[in-house]
Order: C-alpha cells, then structure tokens, then sequence
C-alpha cells in the first residue's frame, strides 16, 4: 500500500485469483494511506479446455454462495498444482509441490497454480525467471501443461452477479476469445478489460469500440505481479512490474460504480 501510495494512486483494487484471502488486510493497510480499496476478484473460468478470466469488482467478499464456489476453486487448483508436479518430476526437474500447498493451507482461502510452481522451478535452478518457466514448460500445450477443469464463463459471470458484483472479460488482447465476449455480453457481461499493461494504443481502440457496439461497459488493470528480481528482466511485461503504469478513466470507473449499484438495488 505504501508503494501505491507513492504512486498516486487513490483507488485501487487487488484481483488475486479464485481468492479474496486478501482483502481485508488490505483495507486495513489501505486506510492508512488514505486509499479506497474496491472489492476485488479474478475468476478462472474454462472455455474450450483454455482458461478464460473474468474479473470482478465492488461484489460483498462475504457473499456465502461466492465463498463456497471460490473453495472448489481453489481445490480444483490443488489437484491441477499437484498434477503439474508429477509431470515436472517426470521431465527430471523435480519441485516440492507439497510444500507449496502447504504454504497455502496456513492461510484460509489462499489460492495456489502456476505462478507459484513457475517461482519454484526458479528456485530449485531449472529455469531463470518466472516467464522462462511459463515459455518452456508451463504454458499452454508444454511438456508439464496440465489442462484446467472448470465453470463456463457464463458461470462464473453468474456467480460475480450473484454476490452484488460487476464481472469484465479480464484482457481480452492476451486470451484471444473475441468470439466469447458476445454471447457473454447477451448473458450480462458488464464490461471489457481495455486498459491493461499486456494492451497497446490500437487494442484499447479496439476493444472500446467492441464494447460500444455492444453496450457494454470497460475496464482496466495493471495486472501488477510485483517486481521480483527473477522478473526484472521480463521486458515484454515490464508494465506489470510498475505501479501507476496502467490506469482507468475516472469517467469509466463512475459507469461502472453506477453498474454495480444497478445490480444491488435490483
């Protein structure tokens, strides 16, 4: 919170994935820099065998239904974690996998995937950096890719509604599923993930104007994942590593506020 303070930032929110673990540290940590927090989330969903992500936003994090579709969430990511590690193990580079698990158990609703086994491999020396995991090993269609199991998009815009929250098609220029965002936007879809730091000037034109045709709203996020040494030299995703980088309108952030008010009061 500190550093987004010294970012200028005012408003802000934190999207972990299929946990809102977080929250309530944060609040706490943001109020004293004078920061509002919106409630955050960034839900996997799985379209086609890919993963797809929907973002949600100003939802109650104590919506009982939400909590409990977040905990088969995150179970279904264990089973996938522990999975990959087989695999790992298999290609001879071995990570403990369980201890990642672990780790998570200590803290009630903490999610663990890829990012954190990306960050072991890194550890036990098989890769360089995160990306140089994810780019060998982890992404789609590698050696230990292991293909997720999940709710629909459609699903999952459901359950963000149902828990008072607007949902945006999390980076539409990076999953490359334009052909989802109009079925979802006939089903609710609130908005479009525009601004983002993996987005250039022509994607922003791009998918506004899809959002327009459509009706819908947008959104926008850095994505930030912290700037660990191991990710310094990741170029190609610096944005990510620098707060500030990427940031919504204040005219975008009121439509959306008035969304999800529309939605409560409904």
């Amino acid at each position: 919170m500190a550093r987004v303070a010294a970012a200028g930032i005012t408003t802000m929110s934190v999207t972990d994935h299929d946990t809102v673990a977080a929250l309530a540290e944060v609040g706490v940590e943001a109020a004293g820099h004078g920061i509002r927090v919106v409630p955050g989330i960034e839900v996997t969903s799985v379209a086609d065998g890919r993963d797809v992500h929907l973002l949600g936003y100003f939802f109650n994090p104590a919506s009982a239904p939400l909590l409990a579709f977040l905990e088969g969430q995150r179970a279904q990511r264990v089973s996938r974690v522990r999975e990959i590690g087989a695999r790992l193990e298999r290609l001879g580079m071995p990570v403990d996998v369980e201890a990642l698990v672990s780790t998570a158990a200590l803290r009630p609703g903490t999610s663990v995937g890829r990012p954190q086994i990306a960050r072991a491999l890194v550890s036990a020396g098989h890769v360089s950096s995160v990306q140089d995991a994810f780019e060998r090993w982890l992404a789609t269609g590698l050696p230990a890719f292991v293909p997720r199991t999940g709710p629909s998009p459609a699903d999952v815009v459901d359950v963000i509604h149902a828990a008072g929250g607007i949902a945006s098609f999390a980076h539409p220029g990076v999953t490359k599923r334009d052909d989802l965002i109009r079925p979802l936007a006939e089903h609710g879809l609130d908005a479009i993930e525009i601004y983002h730091s993996d987005h250039q000037g022509e994607d922003v034109q791009q998918y506004r104007g899809l959002a327009q045709r459509l009706g819908i709203l947008v959104s926008g996020g850095s994505d930030f994942h912290g700037s660990a040494p191991q990710d310094a030299v990741e170029k190609s995703r610096a944005r990510r590593s620098t707060l500030g980088a990427v940031l919504l309108p204040p005219d975008d952030f009121a439509a959306l506020e008035r969304r999800a008010g529309e939605h409560r009061a409904s």
